[in-house]
């Protein structure tokens, strides 16, 4: 029986798209863009294109565990009731802490803040959103006042100039970088992308300044110069509406314009160029993201932004303004109650004591913290040395995503007592003392916040699995047994949405940017068919979009904005730059943090399916690897093998890495293990994007790979890189320490099947190559290909064949060969995720003559059609007009 279709939000990235969920008479589940949400209109990335291929059950939670044993929902929740409850008394409230993170729904969050900083009195509870957005949030504060972002999406629409700092937006945001496309072709929408890389985004873009690492204030101070010299200096706004000016021209005048293109390393005229843009452009939206923040001096930078646009006055109206992109789908929700160590519910200040009085008396709650917590840095350091005896971790995978993840480890192991709530078994599981199942995205309901301040439901429209559970319920069923019930007896998610619209009323008319009291009072039925809409909605309100400060009134003490002096500071002068390169971090097109729902669909594995370095030709000569090699690249706290992409896009002296790849698919790939715990000293917000790294050859004695059913047996080999596929799985295979003999090997991958299955083999003792193909009858079961260099073979092919029947013992033979044969078809590496179209197809297409534009190609292959993440590489391919070259080995 089919479902009607559920219209929800999409579990990814800060844009927020709404989604339509439908369920077939089969169980299927189908995924459209939702054409009415104004957040998408009906677009949709590849990823969530690809969300009904993610909801499958392998490495679900499906019932709670008391260390590996499976126990009920009462003997879970008392476990842990009982040890937050022993632990507070033995030692007091600052020795527990919760962990969360912006995938949890507001509703979620509440609950948790609502426990933790209102009733056991701790302010220890931090979220993963310290990593991507708290120094935005820091920045805003100290500017506004307020962790106020002033637009909505429709500006970068509406906008002449949009400035793209420190924003992959055409890879990580590709729905807006979608909307941003069609603006620059409709009305000629100027772009600048500030990126030490040359990223996908750079293929809109008139002009690039490939900056280096860690150079945006000095950019930006620049900027703030050219303005006050220029008639774009808005002298009768900042004189109203702002306060310090001048003693931020003072530090942003210390440099010339020649000094910071050295600084810079670009040239000067394309610093000349971008700064008489950005004076004469008034329309003008500067967005940034990870780049920005992820930096130990991240809030200085969104400052410098900020700073740039109050001298303008550019800021709350239509089509200009700073515009700070999220990096999670519920980043901006979290924040909203509270969600950071040192914030309170409802924008409310932690350290103001009106603001503590009136939370804790809306609460009737025993106590109220009084102080900051532990940031995410901190807070497990302070796990490791002690200090914090108990620790709830909330869908999050910090073992692998934090700085210095070996020591995040170390102090999960010592820990007394480690809860983990999650929807899948991941790094961080490893370490539970109890481990609870969580309702997995289309199982739970409630509200996210993008990052226009919209808030959109995320409606559930299947059944939980096994014994899942809400995360909210988790955290309630724990208070209760804690004694607290009077303050945690909510029945479903809509209660706590209209206690916490409730709370955003309190005290504030106005004196506070967020309010939403006008759903206070909203009906269960209501808050189900409830519209997206952005906040504010204050109550006798309509909903209505919304932006802020165009007229001033800041949410300052004297409302008026500060200007913040932002001075630049190089990375460390001292470090040897002879054997060490600056390594960047950070997503990639098709998977999604630790992929533990984007790696179960496995058309998001084929454009890239193995972890891989970023490094420029002159560096990689240096370094002594080459393209397709392996390379080793090492810090003072880690190590991690990744197979070599040279390529210009990598700025000289710089080099890039995913930071999506766990020990669940590959040996040795966790980038957070090199990472120094360097944080900024305002935000917290760790340094993940300007580590110094050695890079050196891994001496690999042999490379294969694999593809093929079951999942193959790994832990006999020295480096690894597994990939789902249709069929099954493909991994790459290499070792430095042992030499390996080809039917040894493919016993060792599948032990159950090579012995009891016909094997087709070829061998090459003099160019050391062994070939081998795995028969179940004619239906072809396994693939292995062994050589002394890296594998040149048709993946995508080979992997394409796993399953299919071959009666015919000639074309048996030439799978052996590793490539199409007469009368077969390769499509080549993916480059179109969402229509899984191939490199080799996109480029018959253009040396047919059939395809000479990037829309022809779409109109001829439906590649980059529909969230055109990958226009870039077919504008490339189009350039070039080449087939793939060896050196990409790992895009398939």
């Amino acid at each position: 029986m089919s479902i009607a279709p559920v219209r929800t939000t999409c579990p990814y990235c800060g844009v927020g798209c709404g989604v339509i969920a439908t369920q077939g008479s089969d169980g299927a589940i189908t995924i459209a863009g939702d054409p009415e949400h104004p957040a998408n209109r009906g677009r949709l990335c590849s990823k969530g294109s690809a969300l009904g291929e993610t909801l499958i059950p392998d490495g679900r939670l499906l019932h709670p565990e008391i260390r590996g044993r499976r126990v009920s929902w009462d003997a879970a929740l008392g476990k842990i009731a009982n040890g937050l409850s022993r632990t507070i008394a033995d030692h007091g409230p600052d020795s527990v802490a919760l962990y969360v993170s912006g995938q949890l729904l507001t509703e979620d969050y509440y609950a948790a803040n609502k426990l933790m900083k209102g009733y056991i009195g701790t302010a220890n509870i931090d979220t993963n959103s310290r990593l991507c957005m708290a120094s935005s949030v820091a920045g805003h504060k100290r500017a506004f006042g307020s962790d106020t972002v002033p637009g909505c999406y429709e500006d970068f629409e509406q906008a002449d100039v949009v400035v793209l700092v420190g924003s992959n937006l055409a890879w990580c945001h590709p729905v807006l970088y979608q909307r941003l496309a069609a603006a620059r072709a409709e009305r000629g929408t100027k772009v600048v992308v500030i990126d030490p890389r040359r990223t996908a985004t750079c293929e809109i873009a008139d002009l690039h300044l490939p900056i280096a690492p860690g150079t945006d204030v000095a950019i930006f101070n620049g900027l703030l110069a050219a303005i006050s010299a220029s008639s774009s200096f808005d002298r009768e706004y900042v004189s109203r509406h702002t306060v310090g000016f001048d003693a931020a021209l003072v530090v942003a005048r210390r440099a010339s314009l020649d000094s910071i293109a050295r600084i810079a390393g670009v040239t000067t005229r394309a610093l000349h160029d971008f700064y008489e843009l950005f004076v004469r452009t008034e329309l003008t939206v500067t967005a940034f993201s990870q780049g920005v923040n992820q930096s130990s001096s991240g809030t200085e930078k969104v400052n410098a932004i900020i700073n740039c646009h109050l001298a303008t006055g550019r800021i709350g109206k239509p089509g200009m303004g700073p515009f700070s992109i999220t990096g999670q789908p519920n980043a901006m929700g979290g924040r909203e109650v509270g969600g950071l160590a040192n914030m309170l519910a409802a924008h409310m200040d932690l350290d103001n004591p009106s603001h503590r009085q009136a939370v804790q008396s809306f609460w009737s709650s025993p106590r109220i913290a009084d102080k900051a917590g532990l940031k995410a840095v901190e807070m497990f350091e302070a796990v490791r040395d002690g200090r914090i005896k108990a620790l709830w971790i909330m869908a999050t995978n910090p073992a692998v995503s934090m700085p210095e993840a070996d020591r995040v480890r170390e102090a999960l192991r010592k820990c007394p007592l480690v809860v983990v709530s999650d929807v899948d078994h991941t790094d961080t599981t490893e370490f539970a003392d109890v481990l609870l199942p969580s309702a997995a995205w289309g199982e739970k309901d409630g509200t996210v916040t993008n990052s226009e301040r919209r808030i959109s439901r995320q409606r559930a429209f299947l059944t939980t699995v096994g014994d899942a559970r809400p995360d909210w319920w988790q955290i309630a069923e724990v208070a209760k047994l804690m004694g607290f019930e009077a303050g945690f007896s909510w029945s479903r998610a809509a209660d706590i949405f209209v206690e916490h619209a409730r709370l955003t009323g309190i005290q504030n008319s106005g004196s506070r940017d967020f309010d939403i009291s006008a759903d206070a009072a909203i009906a269960p039925d209501d808050y189900d068919a409830l519209a997206p809409f952005q906040w504010p909605h204050p109550t006798g309100t309509d909903a209505c979009e919304t932006r802020f400060f165009s007229d001033g009134n800041f949410f300052t003490p004297d409302r008026r904005a500060r200007f913040v002096p932002t001075k630049y500071r190089a990375l460390d002068a001292s470090l040897p730059k002879s054997n060490l390169l600056i390594l960047n971090t950070g997503r990639i097109r098709d998977q999604w943090h630790t992929m533990t729902r984007t790696a179960k669909a496995a058309r998001l594995n084929g454009h890239i399916a193995e972890p891989f370095v970023e490094i420029n030709p002159i560096d990689a000569v240096r370094a002594g690897v080459s393209g397709a090699s392996l390379a080793t690249i090492e810090s003072d706290h880690g190590a991690v093998v990744m197979r070599v992409l040279e390529t210009v896009r990598a700025r000289p002296g710089s080099i890039f890495a995913p930071i999506h790849w766990t020990d669940q698919f590959a040996s040795n790939a966790r980038i957070g293990a090199l990472i120094k715990a360097d944080v900024d000293p305002v935000s917290g917000q760790p340094a993940l994007k300007q580590m110094p790294v050695k890079v050196s050859p891994y001496p690999a004695r042999w490379f294969a790979f694999a593809t093929g059913v079951p999942r193959p047996h790994l832990e006999k080999f020295g480096y690894w890189a597994l990939a789902r596929t249709r069929a099954g799985w493909s991994v790459e295979l290499a070792d430095a320490t042992q030499d390996i003999d080809g039917a040894i090997a493919l016993d060792m991958l599948w032990p159950a099947i090579a012995a009891t299955h016909e094997i087709l083999s070829y061998c090459d003792s003099t160019r050391g190559e062994d070939r081998f193909a795995i028969f179940d009858g004619a239906r072809l079961k396994g693939a292995l290909f062994i050589s002394r260099s890296p594998v040149a073979c048709a993946r995508t092919f080979i992997t394409d064949q796993i399953g299919a029947v071959f009666d015919d013992s000639q074309q048996r033979h030439l799978l052996l060969a590793g490539r199409a044969g007469a009368g077969t078809r390769d499509k080549g590496p993916t480059v179109c995720a969402c229509f899984e179209v191939g490199r080799i197809e996109i480029v018959e297409a253009i040396e047919s003559g059939r395809a000479a534009t990037v829309d022809a190609v779409g109109q001829a292959t439906r590649a980059g059609t529909n969230c055109g993440a990958c226009r870039a590489e077919i504008g490339g391919l189009i350039r070039v007009a080449a087939r793939p070259r060896p050196t990409e080995v790992m895009h398939r």
